[in-house]
């Protein structure tokens, strides 16, 4: 036996006798957190956040129980905390629902599939990027009227598909596997029907028809000859306005316009840059910058998109995210970067194949962290309305899984003990499945003491 094989046997050993304490089977446990209190909870998400948005926060998130799940990853992360797990840990998502991937192009314009939010980054237990993936497609075939075997089956699929790329990547040497990824040719060729493969074309033509230049005459217009971001209240408003919805003793009120309070902002933002991107982005002037609102969970953050130009009056478009603690934390371990931008970064960088070139974090008034990089630059990710039929929702749940197989075997670095405890059987996809069915009929539960709230009037929505 080479040496190299003698190396990779071993850790698999190691990952296989990680079982002796929480077998595959074990993952079917659907235990929940105690107390627990659902609207409680909610409420505390709400906490720090722009109060004139959270009625729309609501609003997003009582259209379906899956909005529901999305909007609300704080009460699965506890749940979870209370399930076995199999002791292995590593840099996860920590909010890997169906949603939060997408197709999006590269620094060298390749078009790849990959995970594309991070807000909830950090170290856990890998098989919580798992359950939680499963349970939204569990959650999305319920909504789209898919039978409970066919839901069942998806999941089993999905799992399937990340215990076997996962043993692929296993057997990878470390630079090899920092160098993968998975691209959209890849994907078309394993389209399972022509239908699925058309979806993915126009899905990809509408990506690359995503560029800077393309979204300047959507979000901007000029006003007395000055080009300046479009109001669309309540997504998208100036800061000092009469369109503001910031209360008027907001910290971010107290500058005396918006390029007073996003100045020292993006100059923090640049020194977090490798110097060839510093140089790049200086050769680009700050025109206007205005709040948007974006996502489901994330409303209600503070949130600012910029326009700046070049000597040549080309747009590139910047987004300013505010990064609040992980809902992981609370369950893992305290952030050890410092500061929670930095954490989303690293959180990205370490698990995606490629990244934005203009990824970076900054610090804003009153010591809130965020986070910057480009908006939609070549992105695009299909709504669930588009899975139509069992057969597209099952090869979506695939692609998530491999991208997520990928991503976990990159960050952890640890690839070979993680296909030691996954395995060769189908016993781990069957406890995944398990569990997500479970667990879906919890969060149905759940969302409809959500809406019995906002019935009530305990919960403003968004008219």
């Amino acid at each position: 036996m080479s040496n190299y094989h003698a190396k990779y046997e071993l850790h698999y050993a190691a990952g296989k006798a990680l079982r002796q304490a929480c077998s595959r089977t074990l993952q079917a446990e659907n235990r929940l957190s105690a107390p627990r209190d659902i609207l409680a909870m909610v409420e505390h998400t709400s906490q720090g956040r722009v109060q004139g948005l959270i009625p729309l926060r609501y609003s997003r998130m009582q259209v379906s129980p899956f909005t529901f799940f999305r909007g609300f990853a704080m009460i699965q992360a506890a749940d979870l905390a209370a399930n076995p797990s199999s002791g292995l840990k590593l840099q996860i998502c920590g909010d890997a629902h169906l949603m939060n991937y997408g197709f999006f192009a590269s620094p060298e314009r390749q078009l790849i599939f990959d995970i594309n939010d991070f807000d909830e980054t950090h170290h856990g237990p890998w098989e919580w990027d798992l359950k939680r993936l499963a349970v939204s497609l569990v959650l999305a075939a319920r909504g789209q009227g898919f039978s409970e075997s066919q839901a069942r089956d998806m999941v089993c699929r999905a799992s399937e598909v990340y215990r076997r790329r996962v043993n692929e990547y296993a057997r990878m040497g470390q630079l090899e596997l920092w160098y993968t990824k998975v691209g959209f040719e890849q994907l078309l060729e394993r389209a399972p029907t022509d239908a699925i493969r058309q979806q993915m074309l126009k899905l990809s033509d509408k990506a690359r028809h995503q560029t800077q230049e393309k979204l300047l005459p959507k979000m901007t217009e000029l006003e007395d000859g000055t080009l300046r971001l479009r109001d669309n209240p309540p997504v998208i408003f100036h800061l000092h306005d009469k369109n503001t919805l910031l209360d008027n003793d907001d910290s971010w009120l107290s500058a005396d316009d918006a390029e007073a309070l996003v100045k020292p902002m993006l100059d923090n933002y640049i020194d977090t840059l490798k110097e060839d991107r510093r140089q790049l982005l200086e050769r680009f002037r700050l025109v206007d910058c205005a709040f948007k609102v974006v996502g489901v969970g994330s409303v209600g953050t503070r949130c600012l998109v910029m326009l700046l130009q070049d000597n040549f009056d080309q747009p590139l478009f910047l987004q300013l995210k505010e990064a609040r603690p992980s809902v992981l934390e609370p369950y893992t371990q305290a952030c050890v970067h410092g500061h929670q931008g930095k954490r989303v970064v690293f959180g990205q960088r370490l698990m995606q194949a490629a990244s934005d070139l203009f990824l970076g974090w900054t610090t804003g008034p009153a010591g809130r962290h965020f986070y910057v990089r480009q908006l939609r630059d070549m992105k695009a990710a299909p709504s669930l309305e588009a899975f139509a039929t069992p057969e597209a929702l099952t090869a979506y749940g695939q692609a998530c899984a491999w991208a997520l197989a990928r991503a976990h075997s990159k960050s952890g670095g640890q690839a070979a003990q993680l296909a030691g405890y996954v395995g060769d059987s189908d016993k781990l996809d069957q406890a995944i499945a398990g569990y997500a069915l479970a667990y879906a009929d919890q969060v149905e539960a759940d969302y409809q003491v959500f809406k019995a709230a906002i019935a009530s009037g305990r919960l403003q929505v968004h008219d």
